[in-house]
């Protein structure tokens, strides 16, 4: 009863994270009928989404943290409120601080809550298919490009961009609220003995803090950190590489919906592949391939040789992401994963934060996008190789927390 429950959690987490992954990175899609109404400079609107990514991480860790002592559902609920109130202020307001303020402190604080405490509580849920279970809710945050970016479309060209924002701040606020009830927190699991072999595997820390001062946090986190910084320049430089190769606009940006497109595949396939062969070796194979798809960029000819490596790129990136919440779990109890998956996700998004900028000083300095894809390409394989060091993990639990079920 309870495993069955579990995929009404992967189902609910799926389709919380389309839907406000989809209202909060739809900015882009606004940024010219903002600029155009109000005055404001596209750096300026920008801005909120630079400062939304390191609210998003900061955050991120506050509500994993929070998760592991009142539960995922209230969380769930609280961001709800943030997400519908940030996005309906900054629809509302004519000030450009306020709208940064809004949008990109307000609105994308809530992001972390609709990553960390759901994959917490859907890898508590699962002990066989955990892998594919968190790989189908993360395809909630790849399709919602895919949905939510062609709605304000549509609702802009009709409504103008401030109604757009609003009917969409509105409805996602309504449709996240009974999805929000349906999240549970996993059920208690007792201590049971560490698995045949497992002598010499390190040991569970029973609390949150203690958790992130071990080997096994800091090996996870410098590897996501890693992870993200090697493809996030490349996917926000490749446009512009397009268009310099000589692909349109409109040819360019549709590398993006390949990536998109590649990156659910590749969930599926890596949350099924790890299910079988192990998370480790999935993880270490899938920066590798992530490493070599890069650097392959530097060869590229023709729009086709970018839809290629955009192809490779997408699923490696796509696959492997989903896939440290799982390595966490065989390393921490249930009782901490809110705190470790939160402070995963800060770092994390701090790496996403160097490649753009540090790809804009490579080609301002060489003159060329070669050397982000070479630079970009050495850092994955350092994430490769740190991923090596992962030790084997344990398979046990803390005791139940003495916290109801939420």
């Amino acid at each position: 009863m309870e495993s069955r429950y579990g995929w009404v959690i992967v189902v609910a987490g799926a389709l919380i994270t389309c839907l406000a992954m989809g209202a909060i990175f739809a900015l882009p899609v606004y940024l010219q009928p903002i600029a155009e109404e109000t005055g404001w400079t596209r750096a300026g609107i920008s801005m909120a989404m630079t400062l939304g990514f390191v609210m998003m991480g900061v955050a991120g860790f506050l509500w994993g943290t929070l998760s592991d002592r009142i539960g995922p559902r209230p969380v769930v609920l609280m961001a709800t409120v943030l997400l519908g109130g940030g996005l309906i202020l900054a629809s509302r307001t004519t000030s450009l601080l306020v709208f940064q303020i809004a949008y990109g402190g307000i609105a994308m604080a809530s992001v972390g809550a609709f990553f960390a405490p759901i994959t917490a509580a859907t890898v508590g849920w699962f002990e066989k298919n955990r892998s594919l279970a968190v790989s189908l809710v993360s395809i909630g945050g790849g399709v919602a490009p895919m949905v939510m970016t062609p709605l304000a479309t549509v609702l802009i060209g009709a409504y103008g961009w401030r109604s757009a924002m609003l009917m969409i701040a509105i409805g996602v606020a309504v449709a996240l609220f009974p999805l929000a009830f349906l999240i549970r927190r996993p059920p208690a699991v007792a201590t049971t003995a560490p698995a045949a072999g497992m002598a010499g595997a390190p040991a569970q820390p029973a609390s949150a803090w203690s958790a992130l001062r071990t080997p096994q946090f800091i090996v996870l986190a410098v590897t996501f950190f890693l992870c993200c910084a090697a493809h996030s320049g490349p996917i926000f430089h490749t446009v512009s590489y397009a268009e310099i190769c000589g692909a349109s606009a409109l040819a360019a940006a549709s590398i993006y919906s390949v990536e998109g497109v590649a990156g659910l595949f590749g969930r599926l396939i890596f949350g099924v592949l790890a299910d079988r062969i192990g998370v480790k070796r999935v993880i270490v194979a899938g920066l590798l391939l992530q490493a070599v798809g890069i650097y392959s960029y530097i060869f590229v000819s023709g729009l086709g040789d970018f839809y290629l490596r955009a192809l490779v790129l997408g699923m490696a990136y796509g696959g492997v992401m989903p896939l440290y919440a799982i390595l966490a779990r065989e390393y921490f109890s249930q009782s901490v994963m809110g705190t470790v998956l939160g402070a995963a996700m800060m770092l994390s998004s701090i790496g996403m934060a160097f490649g753009p900028v540090g790809g804009g000083w490579l080609f301002d300095t060489f003159g060329t996008y070669h050397w982000l894809y070479i630079a970009s390409a050495a850092i994955g394989l350092m994430a490769a190789f740190m991923a090596l060091a992962f030790p084997k993990p344990g398979r046990h639990d803390a005791q139940p927390t003495a916290l109801q079920p939420a």
